[in-house]
């Protein structure tokens, strides 16, 4: 991905579902590295992501994490990851890296599934503030 800074990690997420925005948000207000960047899955960079990295999108509803050094993660390992880069206490959640991955993607599964059941659903994708703008990749 040429437009991602060097030693920046890319977010990608589910525009319209808001238990997803507001991780966004919990990720940006913890960020304190700036290390991360964003881009809803919709979007055009999300595309060119699930594109050039052949994912096959109907079967990753999930939140990918793509970093020049450690290519794509998703699903509970890009939660994790997320979470160890973003400082004390949320990076001690790397200890559930020893919980087997089918057994930590089954959770999140169970979450992603039921994500607009119990948390709801936008219409279109968040819109950035101007002052997080930056963070967003269009």
């Amino acid at each position: 991905m040429k437009d991602l800074p060097k030693h920046k990690k890319l977010v990608l997420f589910d525009g319209v579902c808001n238990l997803c925005n507001a991780s966004i948000l919990y990720i940006i207000k913890h960020d304190k590295k700036d290390m991360f960047r964003f881009a809803p899955l919709q979007s055009e960079v999300g595309k060119s992501v699930i594109e050039k990295h052949e994912i096959d999108s109907a079967k990753m509803d999930s939140i990918i994490l793509y970093s020049q050094e450690k290519g794509i993660s998703h699903k509970s390992s890009a939660a994790l990851r997320i979470a160890k880069d973003l400082g004390f206490p949320r990076n001690l959640m790397g200890v559930f890296f020893i919980v087997p991955t089918f057994i930590r993607n089954w959770v999140y599964d169970y979450i992603a599934k039921n994500r607009y059941k119990w948390y709801g659903k936008k219409d279109e994708c968040m819109i950035p503030t101007p002052d997080l703008q930056e963070k967003f990749m269009q």
